[in-house]
């Protein structure tokens, strides 16, 4: 039988571009298998549920390529504070006291919160084992979302040049890292009618040793996984690396093997000409995280730069202390302002680059491209419906300027994932919103207590 959506603006992301008005899709199975006018498809799928998308726009799911499901519990932990004491005193600390539960609640938190604000696909970066990940890919398979699920790696307990600065109960032994990996990808490779994925999450030098990334990258290409790592994030990283290697980033990766059409560059802030040749030779990816790399004042990723250059550049919005939201709406918008006031030019990184960015950019990172990230015929029915009818909205004169500019996440109405509605109305169909709420509140205080961390506002409460 299938869903039959009619009367919505539709942005395709295909080939050709093409934004249909008062256009339809059709959906079977897992599948999309039409696209068009309403008028030409409510002749052609009369047997079909009809989802009234008027005053919509239908589009792509959103994909974000870069998040830390661990850290949506500890929202807000950790604002206004150099990059160093932010992780070694706050994030760290908190995190390396998890336990197995506190990993699984942080990750329906942060999986509520994707699929209500327009994700339908992820690529997660970090997960430690003392997260639970058994739970979370069972959390994750629950959800009906799409996932790249990446276990770190590392061998060195230091962040750049700052040694034995990681909390003890961060540090991950490497043989047990590398098994764990191995044995979850056995495990979990290409459940959930193929939307799950076991990547490589190896820390960057300083948390990783150049030996390892070597055989990270070896293990990689032998098992067909993908690598996603943090890349020249903040210019200590740099300055680690021309130090110790007297290499630039992207040629100490490409010389380690680490590079190649699925690796993911997370962040890749500051980077030199010579970097982005390469990165662009190799084929690999750079996530851009603007609000992550704003709020921490890391920089700002050269992305008029990659973009000309050729180089696939996808959006993640990273975790809750560095971010405080999973909200790619925000994303969007800020990849198309920051760039503008940063080159005192209105013209660069235009609303249209920023949609493929978000969509089909997305799609090509995790290797997806033929599934999702456009919507086409053949293509994976991973598509989310933006309700237009909202004063901060209305007149949606232009889709495309309307999808960055002015809407947000809780515009999005509808979600449908491989076919699948996961979201109705703003209703959630696969996951308890109250249940997580209250789950998430408890637990995000008791491990605060646990811990005995202040966290609260440097102004006085009464």
């Amino acid at each position: 039988m299938g869903y039959l959506l009619i009367h919505g603006t539709i942005i395709t992301v295909d080939e050709r571009r093409r934004i249909i008005d008062d256009g339809a899709v059709a959906i079977e199975g897992r599948e999309i298998v039409d696209i068009g006018k309403s008028e030409e498809l409510l002749v052609r799928h009369k047997d079909k549920e009809i989802i009234d998308a008027s005053d919509s726009i239908i589009m792509p799911g959103l994909i974000d390529c870069h998040v830390h499901l661990a850290q949506a519990l500890i929202r807000g932990c950790a604002d206004d504070l150099a990059l160093v004491d932010w992780l070694s005193k706050r994030v760290w600390v908190l995190q390396g006291n998890y336990s197995a539960y506190e990993g699984r609640v942080s990750a329906e938190l942060c999986l509520l919160e994707m699929i209500k604000s327009g994700t339908t696909t992820f690529a997660e970066t970090l997960l430690a084992s003392r997260y639970g990940f058994d739970g979370i890919a069972e959390a994750v398979l629950q959800s009906g979302m799409r996932a790249a699920l990446a276990k770190s790696i590392m061998d060195v307990s230091t962040y750049a040049d700052r040694k034995n600065v990681m909390y003890p109960g961060m540090v991950e032994d490497k043989k047990a890292c590398l098994q764990q990996a191995l044995d979850l990808h056995a495990r979990w490779e290409g459940s959930g009618d193929g939307r799950l994925s076991v990547w490589l999450g190896p820390r960057p030098l300083g948390s990783s040793s150049a030996a390892l990334l070597k055989e990270v990258a070896t293990l990689a290409r032998e098992k067909q996984m993908g690598i996603h790592i943090h890349f020249a994030e903040v210019q200590e990283d740099i300055n680690f690396i021309q130090q110790n290697f007297g290499r630039q980033p992207a040629q100490l990766l490409a010389e380690l093997g680490v590079l190649g059409p699925r690796t993911l560059l997370a962040h890749g802030v500051w980077l030199t000409p010579e970097d982005i040749d390469i990165i662009r030779e190799q084929g690999a990816t750079v996530v851009h995280n603007p609000s992550s790399n704003s709020k921490c004042a890391s920089g700002i990723c050269p992305v008029p730069e990659l973009l000309a250059a050729g180089v696939n550049v996808a959006l993640g919005c990273d975790g809750g202390p560095s971010n405080n939201t999973y909200d790619m709406f925000w994303e969007m918008k800020l990849t198309a302002c920051l760039h503008k006031v940063n080159k005192l030019n209105p013209t660069v990184v235009p609303a249209e680059r920023v949609i493929e960015m978000a969509t089909i950019n997305g799609a090509k990172a995790l290797g997806l491209e033929h599934l999702i990230g456009s919507l086409e015929p053949g293509k994976r029915a991973d598509l989310i419906v933006i309700d237009c009818n909202k004063p901060h909205i209305v007149p949606n004169l232009n889709p495309v300027s309307t999808v960055v500019y002015a809407a947000q996440g809780q515009d999005v109405d509808t979600v449908f994932i491989n076919g699948r509605p996961v979201m109705r109305q703003r209703q959630v169909q696969t996951m308890d919103e109250e249940m997580i709420l209250t789950e998430a509140t408890r637990a995000a205080r008791d491990l605060r207590a646990r811990v005995g961390l202040d966290l609260g506002p440097r102004w006085p409460i009464y």
